[in-house]
């Protein structure tokens, strides 16, 4: 038959007449005894006022309640404003449902729920697990061109490349089984424990909700559920992250000392990959900016050349800064003693302090040569240029064993003179463009650099400007150059030693490390894009976003008990990487799909995600966000457990965990919240019915932080409403995104539908009962208590050995002898 579009015009009939005809084509067509004929597709549908107060109840049966369900669908349209083109790019299969509810004030609000899978599960952990490859790689390569090591680190570079090559091994045969995937844009729970799949994210879904009442504009609300981000496949018999990495460092002392290494606190470690970095993106930038100057020159171009010029001694710079670090002479001379010439040369001085007559003869035969006692062997210096100094005491070199060697035959002062050499070379060019140019100096230039243009342009004062410049140029290439190759080695062996300190369990807890930082990774970007997609035409929200950034939180309803106790720690470190995350917006090459899908991009200390927008969307943003600049994102967790499991943890086990992730990210919160009211005025947040002001809350979240109560949800209550007042992005998550997930996303939206539309107390639970009914599944419901509508619902856990808790909460005693029935019924059992 085809597909036929329909659609309804308003007639001399009354709104009650037009609403009822437009019930009726709804239920009529999902009728049983009518023929499947083709798909009608209801683009609008708009409420009109009530009339004498009558109320036409329409009604679906689900699960033997009363629900007051409108429509059921498993597809968008593009005419939908919640799915349309560009939202269908990222989201897929979305399935949409529409209630209707009676307000305070005898009104119906239509209110639309539609959940969508999001390609970014999959996309964002391939990318990763790609750059995490080139990453280890490059390592490998820098480890290769450290030079000649004694027989010792030799030995040991060679074993971390081995580790190294084992690791990208590992995740080629991950992004290769990746690659084979159809189906779904999602991972259910029961695949959590595949090793394939353990970077992608557990049942990452859209929730939106949209509310449309009389006289006022539509409403929406966004959450994004997802499953706790941590190391399913790797099980948590040792804990979590944040266990595993504070155990870490305090072994890693006693290993630096039994592999003969320098230890470096993770602070320094940490610096010599941001020096890394920084050589990485600032060298080949100056040398590009060198070669446009002498092409400026060649034009005769000032402008060009001043331009140019400016952007070159602001990276070079930048350069210089990033290398003035006593880490990177420290380290120097740490890899110069670890050359074999070192070694030689501590032999020969051990020989020169021996005796005469216990030193070895000289061979007999005459072209074998003895170790002379005079010679000094160091491969980064010419022997000509090698000086000789007397011997330092024979003691010397056993007491600097586990600190950093400092030898008197090392010019430590080369390496300043060296790193100055750039300076000096930048500060000549400045003057020979200063003096070509024609220009007096600028107030900052002194008159030595004006008389240094003089003797260096004399031999050539009617040149072209290029002939002059160019050796100027070249030397100063040559030096960044020779700096840079220093300080990268010097670097690269720092972080050898610190896997070689690690080799045990290091690059273990970096895989793990990666796994849940994919997880966390492809939820933001999908939290962020859902966002951004929003806020297109929001001017607050956008210069929100330019100027502070925004704020990503976290709801966590894990146990703090058994496994989830790890759960929670690989969760926890996993957000706070995504510090290391920082969004740019571009424009599109083309409106395909693969076009507009993000792009990661950078290592593992710093990750940009570049969202593409088409060019019509390019156009109307700001401009500070059309220059690509990096947009900051700050995200929170908060966690209260709400399981009988957190109930046994509460009462015999410990909750030290929840109360520091919460009162530690409280104050990030607060933070933000300071930053943004001196930044941003206040029109650029969005209104509420409810009049509390956001210091009020953050106040009484501060206070609910501290104070000791029994799983206190009303600090999820307060997390969630400051960030929906702050333009935020939320999240929620248990284990797996489903039960205890489902059960806190209906409560949020029936509250806000109370809240901020007026919803009828009577129509509270029967709201509440209607959105639930679809969504539990088998297994384990979490009970919620709502601070004004009391309990709203109660299921049975899913193991068939936990009894009502509501019985044995009368007593403790009742408590325990439960824990010894079940313990000795579940050892029978087994046995």
């Amino acid at each position: 038959m085809g597909r036929q579009c329909y659609s309804l015009v308003s007639t001399r009939h009354s709104q009650r007449r037009r609403r009822r005809l437009l019930w009726s084509f709804i239920i009529c067509g999902s009728s049983d005894d009518l023929a499947a004929a083709g798909t009608v597709v209801v683009s609008q549908m708009k409420m009109g006022e009530i009339e004498d107060g009558e109320v036409d109840h329409i009604a679906a049966d689900i699960q033997g309640q009363k629900c007051t369900l409108v429509c059921e669908t498993l597809h968008g349209t593009t005419n939908d404003k919640d799915y349309g083109p560009l939202m269908s790019v990222v989201f897929k299969n979305p399935v949409c449902k529409v209630y209707r509810f009676q307000t305070v004030d005898s009104k119906w609000m239509l209110v639309r729920e539609q959940m969508a899978e999001s390609t970014l599960s999959f996309t964002i952990p391939k990318q990763l697990i790609t750059l995490h490859i080139q990453e280890d790689s490059r390592r490998i390569q820098e480890l290769k061109d450290l030079g000649e090591l004694s027989p010792h680190w030799d030995n040991l570079r060679r074993e971390v490349i081995t580790r190294y090559d084992q690791v990208i091994r590992s995740y080629q045969e991950t992004l290769e089984e990746l690659d084979k995937l159809t189906g779904p844009s999602f991972k259910p729970s029961c695949s959590k424990a595949q090793r394939y799949l353990e970077f992608i994210p557990i049942n990452l879904h859209t929730q939106r909700m949209r509310v449309t009442c009389p006289r006022r504009t539509d409403a929406f609300y966004d959450i994004i559920t997802v499953g706790a981000p941590a190391a399913h496949f790797q099980g948590f018999k040792s804990g979590g992250l944040q266990r595993l990495l504070t155990r870490y460092e305090s072994e890693k002392k006693s290993y630096s000392t039994a592999y003969q290494c320098i230890y470096y606190s993770p602070e320094q470690t940490a610096r010599a990959r941001d020096v890394l970095g920084s050589l990485s993106e600032l060298q080949p930038l100056i040398s590009s900016l060198a070669d446009r100057l002498l092409q400026s020159a060649q034009q005769r171009s000032a402008d060009a050349l001043r331009d140019t010029l400016k952007s070159l001694a602001e990276k070079t710079e930048q350069f210089v800064h990033a290398l003035k670090d006593e880490l990177v002479k420290s380290a120097l001379l740490a890899l110069h003693a670890a050359r074999p010439g070192y070694v030689s040369k501590t032999q020969n001085q051990t020989q020169n302090q021996t005796p005469l007559h216990l030193r070895p003869q000289t061979p007999s035969h005459p072209g074998q040569m003895g170790p002379q006692p005079d010679a000094v062997v160091c491969n980064n210096v010419d022997g000509a240029q090698t000086p000789t100094k007397e011997e330092p005491p024979a003691a010397a070199p056993l007491e600097r064993q586990n600190s950093i060697p400092h030898h008197k035959e090392y010019d430590e002062e080369e390496w300043d003179r060296v790193w100055a050499n750039v300076a000096k070379s930048l500060n000549c060019v400045i003057a020979v463009v200063d003096k070509l140019q024609g220009q007096d100096n600028n107030n900052h230039e002194s008159a030595p650099d004006q008389a240094l243009a003089d003797v260096i342009t004399s031999h050539n004062p009617t040149g072209e400007w290029r002939e002059q410049l160019f050796p100027l140029v070249a030397s100063l290439k040559e030096c960044v150059a020779e700096v840079g190759d220093r300080a990268q080695k010097s670097m690269t062996f720092i972080l050898l030693q610190e896997v070689v300190c690690s080799i045990p369990q290091g690059l273990f807890l970096q895989q793990r490390r990666d796994v849940v930082f994919s997880q966390a990774l492809s939820s933001l970007a999908c939290g962020f894009v859902m966002r951004l997609y929003a806020g297109l035409e929001d001017k607050g929200f956008l210069q929100q976003l330019h100027l502070v950034g925004l704020v990503a939180q976290f709801e966590s309803l894990l146990s703090t008990y058994s496994e989830e106790i790890g759960m929670l720690e690989d969760m926890e470190t996993g957000i706070s990487d995504l510090h290391r995350v920082t969004f740019t917006i571009t424009e599109a090459k083309s409106d395909d799909p693969s076009d507009l899908q993000p792009v990661v991009s950078g290592r593992r200390d710093h990750y940009t995600v570049e969202v593409p927008l088409p060019r019509q969307s390019f156009q109307i943003i700001p401009p500070e966000l059309r220059e690509g600049k990096p947009l900051q994102v700050y995200p929170v967790l908060f966690n209260v457990g709400i399981n009988e499991q957190q109930t046994i943890a509460e009462r015999f086990g410990d909750i030290s965990l929840q109360e520091r992730i919460n009162q530690r990210n409280f104050e990030i919160l607060d933070g933000y919240f300071k930053t943004l009211s001196a930044k941003v005025p206040s029109e650029c947040l969005p209104c509420f019915q409810t009049q509390m002001d956001v210091k009020e809350l953050l106040e009484t979240l501060g206070q609910n932080v501290v104070t000791k109560k029994r799983k206190n949800v009303e600090i999820l209550w307060l997390a969630g409403t400051i960030c929906r007042r702050l333009n935020g992005i939320r999240f929620t998550s248990c284990k797996s995104a489903k039960d205890r997930t489902s059960m806190s996303v209906t409560l949020e939206q029936c509250a806000l539908l109370r809240d901020e539309h007026k919803l009828n107390k009577d129509y509270f639970i029967r709201a509440l009962d209607c959105m639930r009914s679809s969504r539990l599944a088998q297994g384990e419901a979490a009970q919620w208590d709502d601070p004004e509508a009391g309990s709203v619902a109660n299921h049975k856990p899913a193991s068939r050995h936990f009894y009502p808790i509501a019985l044995l909460l009368v007593s403790s005693h009742l408590l325990v002898v439960w824990l010894i029935l079940s313990l000795v019924f579940l050892l029978a059992k087994y046995q």
